[in-house]
């Protein structure tokens, strides 16, 4: 249940609430998109009215290598909230609008760095500089092979810290959720409101 303090914008809530509510969610993954959607537009606006102050929620970071291009669309994410916390969420909802155009067909005959380019387009939507988040993700390029590094880029480094948290939680796949802790399999991405209202009845005191 923790988080950096440089990961804020990761939580929707207070920090005080004493039930916390995680989802692990991968940006290409159809099934992560169906979750989030239905929490953003229906269970937390729910839980906001009814639950006031009770429930926190905080987004953490799933890259599936099964999608290769998985990592690219999560360090974008990182790199808005590094440039503004209060973009995340609406990066996010922006990332999984346009998902399909991130997937491996999609994607498949372009480079890295036009990749990159794609995404700061969608950046400057939401009122980021795309060259201050470009430049997050810039990738120097080596004069010869030997003189390389393969640091990574200004991210990545970000980007590990969330890796090495799922992979310290046991976690598999996306959607997966916890609920103060634990893992709760029985939550599914399918669910309606109805279902999380019965949900929250019986875990929320």
């Amino acid at each position: 249940m923790s988080l950096a303090p440089q990961f804020a914008g990761h939580r929707w809530g207070a920090n005080s609430a004493p039930h916390v509510l995680e989802v692990y969610l991968d940006y290409v993954c159809p099934f992560s998109a169906k979750i989030y959607k239905k929490l953003r537009s229906e269970v937390l606006p729910f839980i906001d009215q009814n639950y006031p102050g009770k429930v926190q929620f905080i987004f953490r970071q799933q890259v599936q290598p099964w999608h290769p291009f998985s990592t690219i669309v999560h360090e974008a994410a990182i790199a808005v909230e590094r440039l503004d916390p209060s973009k995340f969420f609406v990066f996010s909802d922006k990332l999984f609008e346009v998902q399909k155009q991130y997937y491996d067909e999609s994607l498949q005959n372009l480079t890295r760095a036009q990749i990159y380019e794609s995404l700061a387009g969608h950046v400057s939507e939401i009122g980021i500089s795309s060259n201050d988040f470009l430049s997050l993700l810039h990738i120097p390029v080596a004069a010869k092979s030997e003189e390389s590094r393969n640091a990574g880029n200004k991210i990545t480094n970000e980007l590990k810290w969330h890796i090495k948290l799922g992979r310290q939680t046991g976690i598999h796949v996306s959607p997966t959720t916890l609920f103060d802790g634990i893992i709760d399999n029985d939550i599914s991405s399918g669910w309606t409101l109805d279902q999380w209202k019965e949900w929250l009845a019986k875990k929320v005191v």
